[in-house]
């Protein structure tokens, strides 16, 4: 297995104002982020991840630019999506759009692929929900292709079909970007990751994490089921986190945390997220990683042993916390904790 790496996600959480009845302003929040990615690197941590949404709550509808600005003021960190929504995307377009910030970057992109627990991606770009496992199916099919070699020949049922085309520009590593494959739970998902041999990302943010043990060793017994080399084998998982040496941070969070889990609970019938669940998801073995940098550090070297897991992405802006919240976490991550997981 490869080396623990630690990384930072975020959506792009946008505040809500009750009094005016508006979301923060994108433009600030997108220099935010920008400033927390150049610390993370600064820190020393390993990867950046952004994911893909398009709702009024959420900054980042295009990760890849967003990454693309921060390669500019980075050095060494890697730069991710996590996700993107691979079944209402174009693949040659992601390939594209990937493979120039590898360049830009030096050769720190990576992709991570999900079929999207949000939906709006599918009317937005005139996708039919119907087609919802064969759109992502053919379409990971086609990425990996073109990620393997510069002129394709493929043929699906939902696109057209590419007849001895080429695709450019080519990323470095002879144009062959990481591409991870990020699940929510379900087995179909692991096993399609395992029978490729691609690097998985667990999406923990309910219930226990040893829940999802059985999922884990599950995808390890049928990676190398279908061959492939153990010492390749990678395993992350992605988990709400934020860390603050003072309670009254920590208390403080669960309006944020709590606001973004209504918002988006009110159109899936979820009922209203309790100071109780909170608690819970904080407890040792919650899948909040959420507290002071002893109490996270020591859940994170409990999963990371658990699962065998090859990097941990911390999600830290669930519900908006304020920048100067998020620096000093992101400060924390990169020293205390980081130390103490490595």
């Amino acid at each position: 297995m490869k080396k623990f790496e630690i990384g930072v996600g975020m959506f792009g959480d946008l505040a809500f104002d009750k009094e005016t009845r508006k979301f923060a302003d994108p433009q600030q929040k997108l220099q935010e982020i920008l400033a927390e990615i150049k610390l993370a690197d600064e820190l020393g941590i390993d990867v950046f991840a952004l994911g893909e949404h398009h709702r009024p709550d959420y900054v980042v509808s295009s990760p890849e630019m967003v990454l693309s600005a921060a390669a500019s003021i980075t050095k060494n960190i890697k730069l991710m999506s996590a996700v993107t929504v691979l079944s209402s995307a174009e693949p040659v377009k992601v390939y594209q759009d990937f493979s120039t910030l590898d360049l830009i970057s030096g050769g720190r992109a990576e992709i991570g692929v999900g079929r999207g627990s949000f939906i709006e991606s599918f009317p937005l770009f005139g996708y039919d929900l119907d087609d919802y496992h064969e759109l992502f199916e053919e379409k990971l099919d086609l990425l990996l292709k073109i990620n393997a070699q510069e002129n394709v020949t493929w043929k699906g049922k939902l696109r057209a079909p590419m007849e001895n085309q080429t695709v450019y520009p080519r990323a470095t590593n002879n144009g062959k970007l990481p591409v991870w494959i990020a699940v929510g739970g379900t087995p179909e998902s692991v096993l399609r990751a395992a029978r490729l041999g691609l690097p998985l990302i667990v999406a923990i943010i309910g219930g226990l994490p040893r829940q999802f043990k059985p999922l884990i060793d599950f995808y390890k017994k049928e990676y190398l089921g279908h061959g492939h080399n153990p010492e390749e084998m990678q395993i992350g998982i992605h988990s709400h986190t934020l860390f603050s040496e003072n309670p009254e941070v920590i208390d403080g969070y669960f309006e944020n945390y709590a606001a973004q889990m209504n918002r988006i609970g009110s159109s899936r019938g979820w009922s209203a997220y309790t100071k109780m669940q909170y608690e819970g998801g904080r407890s040792k073995e919650g899948a909040l990683f959420i507290g002071n940098s002893d109490e996270v550090a020591e859940k994170i070297n409990m999963v990371k042993e658990m699962f065998g897991l090859t990097r941990y992405i911390a999600h830290m802006d669930v519900g908006a916390p304020n920048h100067e919240v998020m620096m000093k976490s992101l400060e924390l991550f990169g020293t205390k904790v980081a130390e103490k997981v490595r």
